[in-house]
């Protein structure tokens, strides 16, 4: 079974993708061209997948580790429901998840 994720990108376009159960929202996001660089590649060591989720899914997710929260720390704009990308997997239940990437996402891999 395929998942939906909805992704409004930094400039508030949307963008949807598709995903496999078990897949994770920073791998989904970077294939769909968004700027989410991931520069630990997921090893939770950085900010830089930093996205906020829509309220009404925020509370579907597993809930943060602290070591997540101590990251989200170095993010900017960070608000009560943000998270790091690497640490959402996605599953059936998570079927038309919305996110938003920050306006100060940037992808320095691209540069």
């Amino acid at each position: 079974m395929s998942i939906t994720v909805h992704f409004t990108d930094p400039q508030g376009n949307a963008v949807s993708a598709e995903a496999e159960p078990g897949d994770n929202l920073l791998r989904v996001g970077q294939a769909a061209g968004l700027p989410l660089e991931g520069t630990c590649e997921g090893q939770m060591a950085c900010s830089t997948c930093h996205v906020v989720v829509d309220a009404e899914w925020f509370d579907k997710l597993a809930e943060a580790s602290e070591e997540e929260e101590d990251m989200l720390d170095f993010a900017a704009d960070v608000r009560r429901t943000s998270r790091l990308s690497c640490q959402i997997e996605l599953s059936v239940e998570l079927d038309g998840l919305a996110v938003t990437v920050p306006a100060d996402a940037h992808d320095a891999r691209r540069m």
